[in-house]
């Protein structure tokens, strides 16, 4: 399948096996004249043939950002959504069926989001956050299709962040001449967000600033240990407005970790 196919074609889960032989969820094929039964078989015990789902505490949206033509294009012409899912067997099917990192050419960018959320600074749930992220440079040998895969797989595990923390909002992968860069996008930088109320939430004034910068912290942590990088390896934290105003994705870091 070509780069340019595997991201443009919207996957069809109906196309994905969920029981053995193809039946009906729930039934397992049995010789003929034996009454079919229900036996549940997950993904872990079959890949292709399974009638077990494992749900997601939320859905996700996959993004594809298409190279620009060098015809003037803009952002919403090449950012592209792929597919929304919400289970363990979805996510599988919609990995084994779209172009791995690896094989997209320069300039390309998936991103993987909460449903509702686009891949943008101006989106509401982005405006007045930021995000960590961190440059691999040796590109050839970088296991990026692994790296990926695992920011992914943590994301919709909600391993990286705890539970009341509501910072995480999206993963992103860029495909650049010179690197690969990995992101992880949050709510806030640490402050309250107006609208947000006075509860101990993400952007809400009951939360301090202290707590705020704390939270950004160990998100920060796990993402790095995520991306298994050396005490000495650097992931930076900069603020969406400051990258907006500097015109670049890499505006000065305001934490690093």
């Amino acid at each position: 399948m070509s780069t340019e196919a595997a991201v443009d074609q919207q996957v069809d889960l109906k196309n994905i096996p969920i029981s053995p032989g193809g039946d009906e969820p729930g039934t397992s094929a049995k010789p003929e004249g034996e009454a079919a039964t229900k036996e549940p078989v997950t993904v872990f015990h079959d890949k292709d043939n399974f009638n077990v789902k494992h749900p997601l505490q939320n859905e996700w949206t996959l993004w594809f950002t298409k190279p620009p033509s060098g015809k003037g294009d803009n952002w919403n012409e090449l950012l592209k959504e792929v597919i929304t899912f919400n289970s363990v067997e979805e996510f599988w099917g919609v990995y084994n069926n779209v172009a791995g990192v690896s094989e997209l050419a320069l300039k390309s960018d998936y991103h993987l989001f909460k449903k509702g959320i686009r891949p943008e600074w101006e989106d509401v749930a982005n405006k007045h956050g930021g995000k960590w992220s961190y440059q691999f440079k040796e590109k050839r040998s970088v296991p990026i299709d692994n790296l990926w895969l695992h920011v992914m797989l943590a994301a919709i595990g909600e391993t990286l962040e705890d539970e009341d923390d509501g910072e995480l909002m999206g993963v992103v992968v860029n495909v650049r001449k010179a690197f690969y860069r990995i992101g992880l996008w949050t709510r806030t930088t640490g402050k309250p967000i107006p609208g947000r109320g006075d509860g101990d939430v993400a952007g809400g004034k009951g939360r301090s600033n202290e707590k705020g910068k704390e939270v950004l912290g160990r998100v920060g942590k796990r993402f790095k240990e995520v991306l298994n990088l050396g005490a000495n390896d650097m992931v930076e934290f900069s603020s969406h407005t400051e990258s907006s105003h500097a015109g670049s994705t890499r505006a000065k870091a305001k934490l690093t970790v």
